[in-house]
């Protein structure tokens, strides 16, 4: 048995499995920060764009103008898509004649609620993968690890005397296959973690600002009656 126990040297001395299960256990950990970096990404830009937008419709600015000015855009979303959705709902039902302004506002809702499912899904995609990666990248590796001390013991069966120098590298070696398990599933659990409790708040954000803008669109519906 190769006495190389140094991290490289262990990894290509060790048995094709092992070294397979090492390998998806690397491509997980590169998937899992990919997804990481991703989903910083979209959050952030979407408490930026939901401030900025917040800012905008509590200045007093004039609805219309703002609805015109987010359609003048290629790319809102977020905030501003739900507020899009909702506003364009409620100018077309109050172009129809003799509707209930009741109806108009829940119209308006329902439109605001439909565009917000969408923004959260988009929100919430790759979390169920790195909870996926979190929760099984141990077993995985232990998997690994079995295998591989399988196969040191069973060396042994070999040899006349068994001594620690003989089955160390082994068991080394099957030892990175749990490390490597646990490199994969801490950042992926932990950031599993962050996101759901970022996309929980920008949900319940979302949530008040529909109710809040379905109060200033009842009042209008009311007065144009």
């Amino acid at each position: 048995m190769n006495s190389d126990l140094s991290f490289l040297g262990l990894v290509l001395n060790a048995s094709p499995l092992v070294q397979a299960v090492m390998a998806v256990l690397v491509l997980a950990s590169i998937f899992s920060w990919a997804m990481i970096v991703d989903r910083s990404r979209v959050l952030k830009k979407a408490r930026k764009e939901a401030d900025r937008f917040e800012d905008d419709f509590w200045s007093g600015a004039d609805l219309g103008e703002l609805y015109r000015k987010i359609e003048r855009q290629d790319d809102y979303f977020g905030l501003s898509a739900v507020f899009h959705a909702g506003f364009r709902e409620y100018a077309r039902l109050q172009e129809s004649p003799g509707m209930d302004p009741n109806t108009v506002v829940e119209g308006a809702r329902r439109a605001m609620r439909v565009a917000m499912s969408r923004e959260m899904d988009e929100f919430e995609n790759y979390l169920s993968h790195l909870a996926t990666i979190g929760s099984t990248s141990p077993y995985v590796g232990l998997f690994g690890t079995v295998w591989g001390i399988m196969n040191a013991f069973h060396a042994l069966g070999n040899v006349k005397q068994a001594t620690l120098n003989l089955v160390a590298p082994g068991i080394a070696e099957a030892l990175i296959a749990t490390a490597m398990g646990l490199f994969a599933a801490i950042p992926a659990v932990v950031a599993y973690n962050r996101f759901a409790n970022d996309v929980s708040r920008i949900e319940n954000r979302f949530e008040d600002f529909v109710e809040e803008f379905s109060n200033i669109l009842q009042r209008q519906a009311f007065l144009k009656q």
